[in-house]
């Protein structure tokens, strides 16, 4: 499928349709252990109102997925954030980036890193994130390895274990 045409990424805030909100947490949910589950709705609304930078990832107007990110020093309690706070002084994090399975392995995860590598050059900010190495989640570090990050630490969790990566 080629998406050049009709392929959009829009920045948004918190103020979506409540039809929207529950697509985005829906397909959040369809996307565990790949990023963590969320409780309902209203924490992902909340996750929303800390976060500093969304995206929207739209084909043809439909959505196919979404970007969540955070910069130093928000109000977010997770574990793998904090760890990127304690040991940079400016960086972008992605806490989550989600595309729907069937636009997958097309070049939509290559261009959001794209737009982000462009908000992120303009404050000279680097980018964090972390992947799981249990459940091994392979294609995403092989993805993040093509694009220029290097990992720098890693954790283990009671039922999960993750890589942390910076670019």
């Amino acid at each position: 499928m080629d998406l050049s045409k009709g392929f959009e990424i829009v920045k948004f805030n918190r103020s979506l349709s409540s039809n929207t909100l529950k697509n985005l947490y829906l397909l959040n949910q369809e996307n565990t252990p790949e990023v963590g589950s969320i409780s309902s709705v209203e924490s992902f609304a909340s996750l929303l109102d800390k976060s500093s930078m969304n995206l929207l990832i739209e084909y043809k107007k439909q959505l196919i997925g979404f970007v969540i990110c955070f910069r130093e020093n928000s109000e977010y309690e997770s574990l793998n954030y904090k760890f990127f706070n304690k040991i940079k002084q400016k960086f972008l994090y992605i806490d989550r980036i989600v595309v729907k399975s069937n636009y997958r392995r097309m070049g939509v995860g290559t261009r959001v890193y794209r737009y982000l590598d462009e908000v992120a050059a303009k404050d000279l900010l680097q980018i964090c994130c972390e992947v799981n190495s249990i459940p091994l989640n392979q294609i995403s570090l092989n993805f993040h390895t093509k694009n220029g990050f290097e990992e720098i630490g890693e954790r283990d969790f009671k039922d999960h274990s993750v890589k942390y990566l910076v670019k």
